[in-house]
C-alpha cells in the first residue's frame, strides 16, 4: 500500500483545517441539511461548476500564458482540487448557506480521489510530455478525508445538538483565532526554506505566477455568480458556490504536486494562490454583503 509522508508544517496545517471544520459544524444542526436533500439544485450546479468548470477555466486561462510548463501543470493541480475547509469558514463568517458548503466540500473531496488522477495525468502529458500514472492512496486519502472534514464537522454538529450554549461560546471565540492560525501556518509554509517543509520560491517566481492566479481567481468569482443569475439561484446559494468555486484545497495541491509528484516548481502555483485567495474571498464577502445589504443573512 503506497503512504503518504507529511512534513511538520502540513501536519499543522491538518489540524487548523480539522478545528475549522469543528468550528463549521458548531454552527449547525441534523435540519441544516433538510433543505439540501429536499432542494438539491444549488448543489449540483455548484457540484458542477468545482468539477466541470474549474478544469476548463484553468485551461483557457493558460493557453494565453507564458508560464513554464511545471507552473502550468501546477496550476492544472489547483484546479483539480476544489472546495475546501477555508471555504466553509469564509461561507460561515458571511453568513452564507454553511451547510451546502460543507455538503460539496464532502462529497468533491470524494470525487476528486478519481477526478485528481485524471486532471493531472491529462496536464503532465500535454504540458510535459510525460506520463506519470498518478493515482491517489483510496484508502489513505478516504481516510484524510473523513479525518479533516466529515469527523470534525460531526463533532461539532453533535456539541451544537446536545450542548448549545457550550456551542455559542465556542463559536464565537474560535472563529478569530482560526483565522490568525491559518495566516501564520500558510505564512511558514510560504517562507519556510525547502528543509523545513518550505518551496524555496524566489521573488521572481512569485511575480511570474501571481498575474494568472489571481486572473484565475476573480474569473472563477465571476463564473459563479453569473452562473447563479443563470439559473435563478438564491444570493446565499450562489454566494456560497462563489466561494467553493475560488477558494481551492491549496492543501490538497500541495500534497499531490510536492509529496506525490515531488516537484516543488508544481507546488509554487498553489502556494500564491493560499496566500491571497483567502483575502480575495474576503473582500468578495464584504462587497457582496454591502451590494445586497444583508441578503445574504435574511434568505
Amino acid at each position: 500500500m503506497e503512504t503518504l509522508s507529511f512534513s511538520l508544517i502540513d501536519i499543522l496545517i491538518s489540524i487548523v483545517l480539522a478545528a475549522i471544520m469543528f468550528g463549521l459544524g458548531l454552527s449547525l444542526n441534523a435540519s441544516s441539511f433538510k433543505n439540501i436533500a429536499l432542494h438539491p439544485k444549488s448543489f449540483f450546479i455548484g457540484l458542477g461548476s468545482q468539477m466541470i468548470g474549474l478544469p476548463i477555466i484553468a485551461y483557457i486561462i493558460l493557453y494565453f500564458s507564458n508560464l513554464p510548463d511545471a507552473f502550468k501543470v501546477g496550476i492544472m493541480i489547483l484546479a483539480a482540487c476544489p472546495g475546501g475547509t477555508t471555504s466553509g469558514f469564509v461561507t460561515f463568517l458571511f453568513k452564507g448557506n454553511v451547510a451546502l458548503s460543507i455538503s460539496l466540500t464532502a462529497i468533491n473531496s470524494f470525487l476528486t480521489i478519481f477526478s485528481i488522477p485524471i486532471i493531472v495525468n491529462i496536464a503532465l502529458g500535454y504540458y510535459m510530455n510525460q506520463k506519470v500514472e498518478l493515482h491517489l492512496p483510496v484508502v489513505n486519502s478516504v481516510i484524510q478525508i473523513f479525518g479533516l472534514t466529515i469527523l470534525p464537522a460531526v463533532l461539532g454538529v453533535v456539541v451544537r445538538t446536545f450542548k448549545p450554549i457550550i456551542a455559542l461560546l465556542l463559536q464565537n471565540k474560535i472563529k478569530y483565532i482560526l483565522i490568525i492560525l491559518l495566516a501564520i501556518v500558510y505564512s511558514v509554509k510560504f517562507f519556510a526554506g525547502k528543509q523545513h517543509g518550505g518551496t524555496g520560491i524566489t521573488s521572481d517566481e512569485v511575480w511570474m505566477i501571481i498575474p494568472y492566479a489571481f486572473i484565475f481567481n476573480v474569473v472563477c468569482f465571476i463564473f459563479s455568480i453569473a452562473l447563479g443569475k443563470y439559473t435563478k439561484l438564491n444570493i446565499r446559494d450562489a454566494f456560497t458556490i462563489a466561494i467553493e468555486v475560488s477558494l481551492h484545497n491549496t492543501t490538497l495541491a500541495l500534497l499531490i504536486a510536492g509529496t506525490l509528484l515531488k516537484n516543488q516548481d508544481m507546488v509554487k502555483p498553489a502556494l500564491i494562490y493560499s496566500m491571497f485567495s483567502f483575502w480575495s474571498a474576503m473582500m468578495f464577502g464584504l462587497i457582496t454583503k454591502w451590494v445586497y445589504k444583508g441578503k445574504l443573512s435574511q434568505e
